[in-house]
């Protein structure tokens, strides 16, 4: 099978290892007979400096001819100034608004080999499996009115957060889903006491809770669900919330697996199917630019290579082509392979490309 797929490296350590997805990918084609076809285009900083824009006309309409997208990160120091006309960031929120990305898929899981690089204890983080959904193109983030102005009294500031019926509908429905293929329990994450958009969803979360009785459902406060994150993590299995909800708590929750640098996502244009049914998204590790170490070749792949595993998984309708990419890097674990945000004592330090080198070899010896 061919597919084509739109790579957008971005900035600091986006191209270290969006160069090790593309090796993985490239074995997996060459071990399974597919055929992956790459086209390049820029987002972030890197943009911002060639055209003017964090995403150029050009690499949206890229983005839309292709099966599945690939991003690497993007933002750092050089293009942090507060009264830039434009940010960075602002390509992530446009290439999700394009493409209608409206679901954010991050899975989290504590490997038996890698125990020892979290901050928690052991009995704390050792069952450790979830994966949250968050709603990726409404609330804080895209409502309207959203500026900053001067009065008589002093600088002022507005933010809305809006939420419709549709978009709370269709994103909850995305982690009932996931949650009919794992231990049929999800969490749904809210601010009920105090926002009506949260009072919204807590109604549309409990209307379709009817249709999957299968599934135990439990509404939760966001400051509460932050705090059983690291209080009792292997309590949750499926985590569903709004799109500020879920940044900040997929952030906390990423330090559970011991580094950013081992966490991937999806973000999906429809509603994954246990069928196997293909649906456009983009895949990219969870992590940052990393300015001060790009280049350096000590960045950790993983998190992009299991992105592509998603993407082989979610876009392409290939599980087992997914599962030999999630398998040699368990392998590759399991062997004491480790990047320096992982690395412990006893262990065996690889690079960025040698890491990446190493799945691969894993992938062509199955």
């Amino acid at each position: 099978m061919k597919f084509t797929i739109a790579i957008l490296a971005g900035d600091g350590v986006g191209p270290d290892v969006v160069n090790e997805g593309q090796r993985v990918l490239d074995t997996v084609g060459h071990h399974f007979d597919h055929k992956f076809e790459y086209k390049s285009g820029f987002i972030g900083g890197i943009a911002i400096d060639k055209f003017g824009t964090a995403l150029p006309d050009e690499a949206l309409e890229m983005c839309r001819k292709c099966d599945a997208v690939l991003l690497g990160a993007v933002g750092g120091p050089k293009w942090d100034n507060p009264n830039a006309k434009t940010r960075p960031e602002a390509g992530l929120l446009a290439l999700r608004k394009g493409l209608k990305l409206f679901a954010n898929l991050r899975p989290v899981k504590m490997l038996h080999m890698l125990e020892d690089s979290t901050t928690l204890k052991r009995a704390v983080v050792c069952n450790v499996d979830m994966i949250v959904v968050r709603e990726l193109t409404g609330g804080l983030y895209f409502g309207k009115p959203q500026k900053q102005w001067s009065t008589s009294r002093g600088r002022r500031a507005v933010d809305t957060m809006a939420y419709s019926e549709r978009e709370i509908e269709r994103i909850i429905r995305v982690g009932f889903e996931l949650a009919m293929s794992r231990r049929k329990k999800l969490t749904s994450v809210d601010k009920a006491n105090v926002l009506q958009t949260s009072r919204l969803w807590r109604q549309i979360a409990g209307e379709i809770a009817r249709e999957y009785p299968q599934i135990t459902m439990d509404n939760m406060l966001v400051d509460a669900c932050a705090m059983k994150l690291i209080k009792e993590p292997s309590y949750f299995d499926v985590i569903v919330t709004e799109n500020m909800f879920g940044d900040i708590l997929t952030d906390e929750a990423s330090m559970l697996a011991g580094s950013m640098g081992m966490l991937p996502s999806a973000s999906l244009a429809g509603i994954p199917s246990a069928k196997n049914q293909r649906t456009f998204g983009l895949y990219e590790p969870i992590h940052g630019s990393a300015p001060d170490i790009a280049g350096m070749n000590i960045a950790n792949p993983i998190a992009t290579i299991l992105s592509t595993a998603m993407m082989l998984h979610y876009s392409f309708g290939l599980p087992e082509e997914a599962a030999a990419v999630e398998s040699a890097v368990m392998q590759v674990l399991d062997e004491g392979h480790r990047t320096m945000d992982i690395m412990t004592e006893g262990m065996k330090h690889v690079g960025t490309d040698a890491k990446g080198k190493l799945i691969s070899e894993r992938i062509r010896k199955r």
